[in-house]
Formats: C-alpha cells, structure tokens, sequence
C-alpha cells in the first residue's frame, strides 16, 4: 500500500509543475496531506520515527488550511523534491526485497 501511496503522490506533485486549474492544486493539497499524514502514522508504527517526523512535516506543509504561502517557482521545486525523494523510497523498498 505504501508505494502506491508514494507513487500517487509522486505523480500529483509532478503534475502541479502544469499550469492547471486552481482547484487542480487544492486538490493535491488535501490529498498530500492526507496521504503524508498516513505515511507518518505508519513509519511511526513501525518505530522508523526520522521518516514519520519527515512526512508528518510534509503534511502540514501540504496542508489546505492554513495556507503556507511561497512563489510558485519555491513550490515547484519543493514538488520536484519531495516526488523524487518519494521515487528514491520506492526504489529503495523494491532493492531491499
């Protein structure tokens, strides 16, 4: 479940570099926040505490509420970054298997 997760996320945060609806970006908000908070919950269950503080992080960066605000420039690269260290987990995840 979890590299779907990833890999979903992955894709939206790689979309968001298109210029597409605004409603487009409230969308990978709540769903990124969401899915991170998920991912937090469950590195923590399974005691890898770094990464759940790293995703429970990204959640409330993500989150729709309280809007963090920063250049779309800032956000682009913030999206480039949390996709391809999303892609790197998995990757990582299928070597160790």
């Amino acid at each position: 479940m979890k590299p779907i997760i990833k890999l979903v996320l992955a894709v939206l945060l790689l979309l968001c570099l298109a210029d597409l609806p605004y409603s487009f970006y409230q969308l990978v908000r709540v769903a990124a926040a969401v899915g991170f908070a998920y991912l937090s919950y469950d590195y923590f269950k399974g005691n890898k505490n770094v990464w759940g503080v790293v995703f429970a992080g990204l959640a409330l960066l993500f989150q729709p509420f309280l809007k963090v605000q920063l250049d779309r420039t800032f956000w682009n690269a913030i999206d480039i970054i949390v996709a391809l260290l999303l892609i790197s987990l998995i990757i990582g995840a299928f070597r160790r298997k």
